[in-house]
């Protein structure tokens, strides 16, 4: 925001509500917790907020007041080994997506949260 309005329509054009637009901060489990607790206690509810469960990690999404994406992403306990057989597969899951096969490949996703 810009004290001058000027200053706002001139560098602080509308930018178009999308999912891909937000920002990712990392936090630990305690945290994540805290911070859905203090969600739920403001009163926001979906789709203002929601959950995604993405087998690597578990991510806690809210709109700031500007309508800004926030993601608080916690690591799942396995994450590392999860990371070292992604980067195992790397090279061949390009190929494959560069090839047209666009399947998923989070094999990590529990069946629930798929």
């Amino acid at each position: 925001q810009f004290a001058n309005e000027d200053d706002q329509a001139e560098f602080s054009p509308p930018i178009p509500e999308s999912p891909f637009h937000h920002i990712a901060l990392h936090v630990d489990h305690d945290a994540q917790v805290e911070l859905e607790r203090r969600i739920a206690a403001a009163g926001i509810v979906e789709p203002q907020t929601y959950i995604l469960e993405h087998g690597y990690c578990r991510s806690v999404y809210v709109k700031d007041p500007n309508g800004m994406i926030i993601e608080f992403t916690c690591d799942a306990p396995e994450a590392l080994a999860i990371e070292a057989d992604v980067r195992a597969k790397a090279r061949t899951e390009l190929a494959r997506w560069l090839a047209g096969d666009h399947s998923n490949n989070n094999t990590f996703r529990s069946v629930e949260a798929a």
